[in-house]
């Protein structure tokens, strides 16, 4: 076996897949495709250009909505003298249950207008037993069933094999009845403990519609990574393990499916661009408008700054043809530079900064949790290097920073060489401080995420990759020390631990929250 395992945070920079794997793995993406049969070293790239001046580039395509069927389960009881003739609650009648589905009706388009993810609801169901509901073409449609237990007959809800949250009120409406009883009899079926295997009590929500709402965005952000497609220019690889291994863990979990783009192709389609003038206009003038952009400075060669812009285009081009928006680039240290006279680290920030999820290094221990991150949050991630934590701090750096960290800003960046090399146009962004960030460290074997939530509190300039920052956090440090697992992180801004943990339940893969381990004195 290969040892990939040297003094650089990149693995070997020769690319990790033969041409017959290549060839075979294309072949199966591409079924069905505009691609399928296509000799991509032919590639016009006019899907780049349009034929006036007015062109607009390629943009990812937007993450799919989550579609979510309500369903207003509720009980209709009847008076009877001397017995006890109704259950808890206060939607008993047709007229409370068509008040309560307008009551609903009007918090899920609140939801709708406000939130950060794409999201539709289907028409609500008003149902007496939730076994109306198994077989309908709604529920067989649906990624999440919203129940609103008002009743007692949800039983039946056990049998529906499907994303299920149960909302429940006491104090935001009339009170439900499975306020009362839907731990001991639905969730424990009259025992002691859980019976359900997909239905648990996190998926049990009471009022509150912010509680709702970061549900539907964790099951959104799942719905988007599972079943990926993944363009690798050069292979899919992973970080000092054996080839082949982690990229068909991540081919059984998250049902990633490659394409892959061999150096040979690439370089071929490269060359092409270079000798298209309107692309290799329209490279250097977005490089001009880069600089524009305020505190912008260039601190490396323009030359490398206008390739870059070249190869951002020829890769929005394959991008599109493929119809995905992900990709990774393997032997990014050596390889892609020879092939494009520059690094590749500028082009990957500002694809990313345009709402592409794309990566260096090609390492798919790591990438499933950037594709995941960047699905629940809507916003760039940052793939880095992590240090040794010390004193509640760690510094995390890589060439390949995204500067639009909130989805709209530029922060601050210096444009200059990727660091180990020394060549070609890599930017160094600098975080903003006081920046609440979630942070990822996935395992090799893809069995635990450990999780950490940590606070920008320096962006340093130190002879390591370029853009770098240093977090804080509350754990003590012999704790993250300890179960740090793997090598990449993944970062975000923004605080999305309980999104993770919720998404990745459905996948079955430990979220080990740091921040939520107690602490022994």
């Amino acid at each position: 076996m290969k040892d990939h395992t040297n003094c650089h945070c990149c693995p070997s920079s020769a690319p990790a897949i033969s041409e017959e794997k290549f060839r075979l793995n294309r072949r199966s993406f591409l079924a069905g495709t505009s691609l399928a049969g296509m000799a991509l070293g032919g590639l016009s790239l006019t899907s780049v250009l349009a034929a006036t001046g007015d062109e607009e580039l390629p943009m990812p395509m937007p993450r799919q909505p989550l579609l979510v069927k309500p369903i207003l389960l509720h009980d209709l009881p009847q008076r009877h003298e001397g017995v006890s003739w109704r259950g808890w609650g206060g939607v008993d009648s047709k007229e409370a249950a068509l008040e309560e589905v307008e009551r609903i009706n009007r918090e899920l388009a609140g939801i709708k207008k406000d939130a950060d993810f794409p999201v539709d609801f289907l028409e609500i169901s008003v149902v007496n037993d939730m076994g109306q509901m198994i077989g309908h073409p709604e529920v067989d449609a649906a990624d999440l069933l919203l129940v609103y237990g008002a009743g007692g007959a949800i039983d039946a809800l056990k049998n529906i094999k499907k994303d299920a949250i149960i909302f429940q009120r006491w104090k935001s409406g009339p009170v439900y009845l499975q306020y009362e009883i839907v731990s001991p009899r639905f969730l424990r079926q009259h025992t002691d403990t859980q019976k359900l295997t997909h239905i648990l009590p996190e998926d049990v929500v009471t009022d509150s519609l912010d509680e709702l709402t970061w549900r539907l965005r964790s099951l959104c952000g799942l719905k988007n990574t599972l079943g990926t497609k993944m363009m690798t220019i050069g292979g899919a690889g992973a970080w000092a393990q054996p080839e082949g291994v982690v990229p068909k863990l991540v081919e059984k979990i998250w049902k990633f499916q490659f394409h892959d783009i061999s150096y040979k192709e690439l370089e071929k389609i490269i060359n092409s661009a270079k000798e298209d003038q309107k692309i290799v206009a329209l490279a250097k003038k977005r490089a001009a408008d880069y600089f524009k952009i305020p505190n912008t400075t260039l601190e490396t060669s323009q030359d490398f700054v206008d390739n870059c812009f070249i190869l951002d285009q020829v890769f929005r081009s394959l991008l599109k043809e493929a119809g995905c928006k992900n990709m990774t680039i393997n032997a990014c240290m050596g390889t892609i530079m020879q092939v494009s006279k520059t690094a590749a680290c500028l082009t990957l920030s500002t694809l990313n900064d345009d709402g592409y999820l794309v990566f260096c290094e090609s390492d798919f221990v790591v990438i499933p949790s950037g594709v995941l991150l960047g699905n629940i949050c809507g916003k760039p991630v940052f793939l880095n290097d992590p240090t040794y934590p010390y004193d509640q701090i760690i510094t995390l750096a890589h060439c390949t920073g995204p500067r639009k960290m909130d989805g709209k800003n530029h922060e601050p960046a210096r444009i200059v060489t990727h660091f180990e090399s020394d060549y070609g146009a890599s930017p160094k962004v600098a975080y903003a401080n006081g920046t609440i960030c979630t942070n990822i460290a996935p395992d090799f074997e893809a069995k635990r995420w450990v999780g950490l939530l940590g606070e920008v509190i320096d962006a340093p300039f130190k002879p390591i990759c370029r853009t770098q920052i240093d977090i804080r956090y509350k754990c003590p440090s012999s704790l993250v020390a300890e179960r740090m697992p793997g090598f990449h992180w993944m970062f975000s801004y923004g605080d999305y631990m309980k999104e993770l943990g919720y998404a990745l339940r459905r996948v079955g893969i430990q979220w080990d929250n740091l921040d939520r381990v107690p602490v022994v004195s």
